[in-house]
């Protein structure tokens, strides 16, 4: 080996090279300041604390590139390596001998439990919803949730030029410079991965910490999210985070488009941006005749937009009182008879949970942990996982998980969990009683 990088802290970093150079390895001090890779002709392995600050995908796309191994001594985030698919940090007060040891080994030829499978791709996942506020923006904060527990550095962008509510929703500021700055500098071509996370506002959840572009604060200001500006900023999420999670308003027509006007901005552009960009999209609907009935008429719309991604039918708040006995199945005939959808999601009616979330201006995980809309919405995320590497985007099952009850078993199910339709099965007699 020729020449190892130190970038590490102050002294540390200085006693460590010395370390090093008695074990007969030549090393280095380095800089990371402002997130430059101090990478220089020569160097074949690169050592660096395990923090956000220091590991970001700037860095580690400029070591592929370079063909420079990443060491990593100590850190605050215990998964910050697993998300970069890199081993497990080392002690951060090892000694010399210790740490040349680690750069003579062999380096691993993929993370630990993952050996044959590739990285899973960089996704943006758009949640929309037809008109009627059927709960998209709090599916989305939670959707970024959760793929967070599940190892993922996510990010959360409110792109809703209608009615923008995220940064309400996790009590933010409004004057914070979100998406619409971000949409000006990827106008001007100064927007990477460093400015993304500057213009970021970072909320700690109980998952780990989330970047949240925040919307816009006036509805008014619609025209600074161009379909142009947009797609250059997702471009950029794309090198940023692996999931970028972006809400969107209900508009997908193209009324606006019939028009005097050819060269204007178009009043929903960020929204048909957003789903034409989309990897995977999240179509949410409200369990009830009216949510129903506008989800079925918006859907030929929303695939005509984002064919050919995948699109995942979501309906939420689902309860006996709007539809009656067996909810869930009637909610599968109707959409399976009038838009041809049969594979659906459902999440039930948790008023309490919900209600929590909006007093405490906390994901629902944060505040109510045992939710059926929380466990929902982890099935969500295990039927998103990238199909090459599903198995690591499940979390794992925590020690004190409750039990599922009876009303959440089935919350994806055709047959139903009405409380007549349960009462109907363990009556004496009844078909697999």
């Amino acid at each position: 080996m020729s020449t190892v990088a130190v970038a590490i802290p102050l002294p540390r970093a200085r006693t460590l090279v010395a370390e090093l150079e008695v074990e007969g390895v030549h090393a280095v001090p380095a800089s990371i300041g402002d997130g430059a890779p101090p990478l220089m002709d020569g160097v074949e392995a690169l050592i660096l604390p395990s923090t956000r600050a220091a590991l970001t995908p700037t860095l580690i796309a400029a070591c592929d590139r370079a063909g420079v191994r990443i060491l990593l001594l100590g850190g605050d985030d215990p998964r910050l390596a697993a998300r970069f698919g890199l081993p497990e940090p080392i002690a951060p007060d090892a000694p010399g001998w210790q740490v040349a040891a680690a750069l003579a080994a062999d380096p691993p030829t993929a993370p630990r439990g993952q050996t044959g499978r590739t990285a899973p791709p960089h996704r943006v996942i758009a949640v929309w919803g037809p008109h009627g506020a059927p709960g998209r923006s709090t599916l989305a904060v939670q959707l970024a949730v959760e793929l967070t527990r599940a190892g993922r550095r996510t990010a959360l962008l409110d792109a809703d030029t209608v009615a923008p509510s995220l940064a309400l929703l996790l009590g933010l500021s409004d004057d914070a410079p979100g998406i619409a700055a971000a949409c000006r500098r990827a106008e001007l071509g100064a927007l990477d991965a460093a400015e993304l996370s500057r213009l970021a506002t970072t909320v700690e959840t109980s998952a780990g910490a989330l970047d949240v572009l925040a919307g816009l604060n006036r509805p008014g200001r619609w025209p600074e999210l161009s379909a142009a500006r947009l797609q250059r900023t997702l471009t950029a999420c794309r090198d940023w985070a692996e999931d970028t999670v972006v809400d969107v308003s209900a508009a997908v027509d193209a009324d606006d488009e019939a028009t005097y006007d050819l060269a204007g901005p178009r009043r929903h552009a960020a929204t048909a941006a957003v789903l034409r960009e989309a990897d995977a999209v999240i179509a949410v609907g409200s369990a009830d005749p009216l949510g129903i009935s506008r989800l079925v008429r918006d859907y030929s719309e929303l695939r005509r937009l984002t064919a050919p991604a995948p699109v995942t039918v979501v309906i939420n708040r689902v309860r006996q009182g709007p539809l009656g006995i067996d909810a869930r199945g009637q909610i599968r005939r109707t959409l399976d008879r009038f838009a041809g959808i049969s594979d659906v999601q459902f999440f039930p009616h948790d008023q309490r949970a919900t209600d929590a979330a909006l007093l405490h201006a906390r994901p629902l995980t944060d505040v109510a942990p045992r939710s059926a809309f929380v466990a929902a919405t982890r099935r969500l995320v295990s039927a998103l996982a990238p199909a090459q590497n599903a198995s690591t985007m499940i979390a794992p099952t925590a020690p004190h998980a409750p039990a599922v009850r009876d009303d959440d078993a089935t919350v994806g199910s055709s047959r139903g969990s009405s409380r007549g339709v349960r009462r109907l099965r363990r009556a004496p007699g009844a078909p697999g009683g």
